[in-house]
């Protein structure tokens, strides 16, 4: 029989982990020390992703993975040993804390000191991020515990149960000791300290290094002595009712429409685009609004604006910036853009736009979404360019263009480059779209990549072998993000129902935040810093320039 590839187990790999999660969605529950978990676990270590590091390596804890997860999940998941994972359950008015994760936009509230419940209301791709996660912590936290031998763990329990801020040499003893437990060396050991102590003050997103080490080790240590102990992760009812029937999209869709309507907009051409809350703004009203930095010349396109986005935001509502800030639960706030109101509007130079519309023709308005996560692309894509139904009559939008700026790990080039879609490919699935993208490289003046853009179940669930086999085979994938494929699967589906124009101009554009091939360019290595703006801001010039270029 022929041994499989790398590539091949790590597809498998990828392929368990996806079934099992959805299998233990169904199911309601399952503990991490059971066979459900120990399956999960195995599947996570054989496809070893590069953003978590060593976790494979029984001698060390992987330090950079654990940033990158304690981020994105709650303050306190540490000490838990009972994940409750739910759909709406309306707990704002509860006595629970309510806590968002730093990098992540998902809520989740503090039931008790050892209860914790997140509202998943982005859909399965917000469930696998968290089961990846979540798996990850337990394998780190059984390191932990075989570590809790060693004497330099009394001096983490007077460091953690004694309450006081450490400095001098008191801190380097203490950094010292937990150094030697997680099998780091001591300046690996003080990097990750210091980063998430920067965010613990900043941002109160968690407890600090030596207590999530301590509550990681001591939540095992109690596991072993109690079967009550034992973590467990359940899904509610709610949670399983909900899974693909788009409640959240729907509401979402809803007040988007309503708003527009409110307007008087709902009979101008639209042109959609998914980015963040803040390029497009900026790039409209930046230059006009004085909000220049005053440290680089205006001229620079790219560094015009920098911290001041409230300014900006004060002078664009005046001039035809409307927002529409998200209270469905979808976690993706809306802007909307009369472009009608632009004409007194002065530009940057650098920006190819003369507002000149025809008196035949009607202004064209920008509605602004910001990023989805996964698979919850197509559920609200798919609502937004669905009709709307009001009391007296159907109401189809002219949707013109639909444009989508994201960010991608990069396969061939480096942080900072540009990627174009050609087509996306749906990891594991049959579904692959040919994309007629609107933008080309010659509208670039920077390092451009055309080609597939794999659309992949979960960035932490990707390794070396199976992104190498994208790129080397006859795919010639350049790059991989989570949402393109998705969106691009309710673009279709709207064109077949007729809900929108077959000549509906698609644009998709990434700029690379990682090289998830090359080490420390891995996502777990830390923000892009300044190294995305220029990127962020030509593809959002370009965009604007072919959108109001007929204008």
């Amino acid at each position: 029989m022929q041994e499989l590839t790398k590539a091949q187990k790590s597809r498998n790999a990828i392929k368990i982990f996806q079934t099992m999660a959805d299998a233990l969605a169904l199911r309601g529950y399952y503990k991490p020390s059971g066979q459900s978990g120990q399956t999960l676990k195995d599947a996570l270590r054989m496809l070893s992703p590069e953003i978590y590091g060593t976790m494979n390596d029984p001698r060390t804890t992987e330090l950079k993975g654990l940033e990158y997860v304690i981020d994105r999940l709650p303050r306190g998941i540490e000490e838990c040993s009972r994940i409750v994972l739910t759909a709406q359950e309306y707990l704002e008015d509860t006595s629970f804390e309510k806590i968002e994760p730093l990098r992540r936009r998902r809520t989740s509230y503090r039931v008790s000191d050892k209860d914790i419940c997140f509202v998943i209301t982005r859909g399965l791709s917000e469930i696998y991020d968290i089961l990846t996660h979540i798996t990850f912590l337990v394998i780190e936290a059984k390191k932990i515990r075989n570590q809790m031998r060693v004497r330099e763990w009394d001096d983490l329990e007077k460091t953690v149960t004694n309450h006081q801020e450490l400095d001098g040499s008191e801190l380097d003893r203490a950094i010292w000791n937990l150094s030697i437990i997680l099998g780091r060396t001591y300046q690996e050991t003080k990097e990750t300290y210091a980063y998430l102590e920067k965010n613990r003050k900043e941002a109160n997103s968690n407890r600090g290094l030596f207590q999530i080490i301590h509550s990681l080790g001591k939540r095992m240590q109690e596991e072993e002595t109690s079967k009550e102990n034992e973590l467990l992760i359940y899904f509610t009812p709610s949670l399983r009712d909900m899974i693909g029937h788009h409640r959240y999209a729907q509401k979402w869709a809803v007040a988007i429409k309503e708003k527009l309507c409110g307007l008087g907009l709902q009979d101008r051409p639209i042109h959609i685009i998914s980015a963040n809350m803040h390029s497009v703004m900026n790039t409209l009203y930046g230059y006009a609004s004085g909000a220049c930095d005053q440290e680089v010349t205006c001229e620079d396109f790219f560094l015009m604006i920098r911290d001041r986005t409230d300014e900006v935001k004060a002078y664009a509502k005046e001039y035809g910036l409307y927002e529409i800030p998200d209270k469905s639960g979808a976690h993706i706030d809306c802007q909307v853009i009369d472009t009608a109101l632009l004409k007194s509007v002065s530009f940057h130079p650098e920006l190819g736009v003369e507002m000149s519309v025809p008196e035949s023709e009607k202004p064209p308005v920008i509605l602004v979404m910001d990023y989805a996560f996964g698979t919850q692309a197509f559920e609200v894509m798919d609502e937004l360019l669905g009709p709307f139904e009001t009391e007296d009559s159907l109401l189809k939008f002219n949707i013109e263009s639909i444009s989508v700026m994201g960010k991608a790990g990069i396969l061939p080039g480096k942080k900072g480059d540009i990627m174009l879609a050609s087509a996306h490919v749906l990891e594991g699935t049959p579904h692959n779209y040919i994309v007629h993208n609107d933008l080309k490289k010659e509208d670039f003046d920077t390092d451009v990549y055309e080609g597939v853009i794999v659309t992949v179940l979960g960035t932490s669930l990707q390794n070396r072998d199976v992104l190498r086999r994208f790129q080397t085979t006859s795919w010639k994938a350049v790059g991989l993000e989570m949402e393109g494929g998705h969106y691009q699967r309710a673009i279709n589906a709207a064109i077949i129902r007729e809900h929108i124009s077959g000549n509906v101009k698609v644009r998709y554009a990434y700029y690379a935040s990682d090289n998830p091939l090359m080490s420390g360019q891995t996502l777990a290595s830390g923000s892009m810093g300044t190294e995305g703006i220029p990127s962020t801001y030509m593809i959002t010039r370009v965009i604007l320039e072919k959108i109001l270029s007929s204008s």
